[in-house]
């Protein structure tokens, strides 16, 4: 199904207590589903405002919106949520395993390998630095989630920092009433099982749930990983017109994983074994989410949201020999051991103040937010060698923190029934600071602050078709170890960008669709990872990104339904510095996705087609990929490529549901990214499940 506009057993165990611990609770709206049944809504903050079908949320906003409902989800059986973000029009996925352990995707021509996009979690920022940097190293697990949301354009002037590219907000689950288990097994000897756990008192405004995961696999390539996912929802009314929500999530995954790809002539002689046997990625989250809702009166509502969030990522990679492994034509290892262990904690406060009033004589709804953060991180290099395994010497020790505030006012006023403006502006202001403790705690400040102002407008054709469009400034701060490179305060501004974005959607009987436009001018584009404190500053730059995005679904009846989207961005490319006119890396001019779909009784199946054009794999567009195992940047042209996915569910009763998926059924050998080495696209894989309602 293409995404368009209609759219280990003692982890277990301690999964399962947790669920069945006594719980504080939280007041939920009880909602009408398509057929009648009633379900929970978990009163959390809605950062992006849903509410109704595609059509009536676009409505009120300004930029292209595309909702994924969790029947579209568990239409495409993903294991990732990347599985779900590349059906997505302006999405490009750079894929390095089958899980996504860690998150690549870029939007609009922005490059995969360094996101510039917010992604959220029910409305609370899940990257472990937004201004610290090390963006990658969380992303949500796909079965906590209920459905996601991608908001392009001069909406995203509501949320930041890092919206340059878009939002990506995806919505939990609530746990109904009763008990769902569900499990599946697949290739590379995966298996995974799930629970869902949950009820309300008589009255509907409070309740309790659990939602929990284990997984493992033998993985593609013998990319190993066993995971562990806990999230628990509860809460409460309080009295007639205040709510009281909380949600603590728990995530653990050790995964056999490493930056080594694949050498070249191993690739073409169609080897599949994993490079770097011996590393380990070891991952885990804890987080905790307090949300409560004041409606003061009919016209006045506000919103608080309390985060906290603790992620550690320890790495441990083996040492290579150079000239070994050229000879060898594979890497082969040394016996010292390095371990990058990092840790990342924040705290932060937001609240959002909305008002339905009049200005004069036309009537308006304003927003007003605020935002304080506190974001600090703690980076150790641990010096080990194969006989002491994960003990060593600390030689490298540096703690980054960052403090920000933000503050946004925006008003979306109706000019006439058809005519709507949203004018806004957003205050982005930061200090961040460094100190390295194995320098005698050296240490160095600086500190920005970013004006963001946005307009967008609405305009109604017809009560079915719609204009819109908008223009507004995004930014991408500058991580500590670039904005205080060398200790040096390199006086740095944030990334910035200014968008543009028209389009036309609309829905008329069988037909829905939607065409976007958009043009994204970025400077001071920061290129990472000097070590000369008089590099980051000239290094800044400026890129340029235009193109367009389509979208068309139709229902032919009698069952089957088509969903297309297609991405075509013919500029994306540097305009100043060494790559001037040079193209984006992992930036392809087209991607395409197609779905064929049958609904019918009790069975709905999907074929599905996945297109990705050619990119480059670095800055410079060198189109050999590299030979050996020598340093510097990994590049070349990455072929394109299609993928073929089959999926089916049949629904054996009310409270049994088999399902199953080909996954690139044609069996396409391909190039999805490239690291150190080549990383390969997976091979044709199996998978059957079941879900079971008691």
């Amino acid at each position: 199904m293409a995404v368009g506009r209609t759219f280990t057993p003692n982890k277990l165990a301690l999964a399962l207590a947790l669920g069945a611990m006594p719980l504080t609770t939280l007041a939920g709206e009880v909602v009408g589903d398509d057929d009648g049944a009633q379900r929970s809504s978990a009163p959390r903050i809605e950062v992006i405002r849903v509410k109704g079908d595609q059509l009536s949320h676009a409505h009120i906003e300004t930029g292209t919106v595309i909702l994924i409902s969790r029947d579209q989800i568990d239409a495409i059986q993903p294991l990732s949520t990347e599985d779900v973000l590349r059906r997505v029009p302006g999405i490009n996925i750079k894929g390095e395993e089958e899980t996504s352990i860690v998150a690549n995707f870029g939007l609009r021509g922005l490059s995969a390998s360094e996101s510039k996009s917010l992604v959220l979690e029910d409305g609370v920022p899940v990257a472990p630095g937004l201004f610290i940097g090390n963006d990658r190293y969380f992303n949500p697990r796909i079965q906590r989630m209920d459905g996601a949301e991608i908001l392009k354009g001069s909406a995203s002037l509501r949320y930041g920092p890092s919206t340059i590219g878009g939002v990506v907000n995806y919505i939990t689950k609530t746990p109904d009433n009763g008990v769902e288990l569900s499990g599946r097994i697949g290739s590379f000897n995966m298996r995974e099982a799930s629970i869902e756990a949950g009820g309300k008192n008589a009255s509907g405004d409070a309740y309790a749930g659990v939602v929990a995961t284990h997984a493992k696999s033998d993985g593609f390539m013998d990319k190993g990983y066993e995971m562990s996912d806990v999230m628990v929802k509860a809460g409460t009314a309080i009295g007639d017109n205040q709510r009281i929500g909380v949600k603590f999530s728990y995530h653990e995954n050790d995964a056999n994983i490493s930056y080594r790809g694949l050498l070249l002539n191993d690739y073409l002689a169609g080897e599949r074994y994993n490079p770097a046997p011996d590393d380990w990625y070891l991952q885990d989250r804890k987080a905790f989410d307090v949300n409560h809702e004041w409606t003061i009166n009919d016209t006045t509502t506000l919103k608080t949201l309390v985060y906290w969030s603790d992620v550690s990522r320890d790495y441990w990679r083996y040492n290579v020999d150079t000239a070994a492994s050229n000879a060898a034509g594979r890497w082969v290892y040394t016996d010292d051991l390095t371990g990058n262990n990092r840790s990342f904690e924040r705290f932060g406060v937001e609240t959002r103040l909305s008002l339905s009033h009049q200005l004069g004589d036309l009537a308006a709804d304003t927003e007003f937010g605020l935002r304080l953060m506190r974001e600090e991180s703690n980076d150790m290099r641990i010096r080990a060698t194969r006989a002491s395994d994960r003990t060593g010497v600390n030689d490298r020790h540096i703690v980054d923190s960052a403090d920000s505030i933000a503050a946004y006012v925006q008003s979306r006023i109706e000019l006439t029934e058809r005519l709507a403006v949203t004018p806004g502006v957003r205050i982005e202001s930061y200090e961040q600071e460094r100190e390295i403790l194995t320098q005698n705690n050296a240490s160095a400040k600086t500190s920005n602050t970013e004006v963001l102002p946005g307009l967008g407008a609405t305009y109604e054709l017809t009560p079915a078709v719609q204009l819109y469009g908008g223009v507004y400034r995004a930014f991408s701060p500058a991580s500590n170890g670039v904005a205080l490179d060398g200790l040096t305060d390199q006086k740095l501004d944030g990334e910035r960008a200014t968008n543009y974005e028209i389009g036309i959607r609309g829905s008329e009987g069988a037909l829905s669709f939607e065409v976007a436009a958009f043009y994204m001018d970025f400077s001071n584009q920061v290129v990472t990872g000097n070590s000369d404190p008089n590099l980051s500053q000239s290094n800044a730059g400026k890129t340029e990104h235009s193109g367009m995005e389509l979208a068309l679904a139709y229902d032919f009846g009698a069952g089957f339904s088509l969903d297309t989207n297609a991405t075509w961005i013919p500029t994306s490319k540097f305009k100043t510095g060494d790559h001037k006119d040079n193209r984006l890396p992992y930036a392809p001019k087209f991607m395409a996705n197609i779905g064929l779909n049958y609904s019918a009784d009790n069975l709905k199946a999907a074929l599905t087609a996945h297109h990705r054009g050619e990119q480059y794999g670095d800055p410079s567009n060198q189109v050999e990929l590299p030979t050996g195992a020598g340093g510097g940047i990994w590049g070349g042209l990455l072929p394109s490529y299609t993928v073929l996915d089959l999926t089916a569910q049949y629904s054996v009763s009310n409270e049994f549901t088999l399902f199953g998926a080909v996954k690139n059924l044609t069996d396409k050998q391909y190039i999805a990214g490239l690291r150190q080495g080549i990383y390969v696209g997976p091979e044709r894989s199996f998978e059957l499940g079941f879900r079971y309602r008691f």
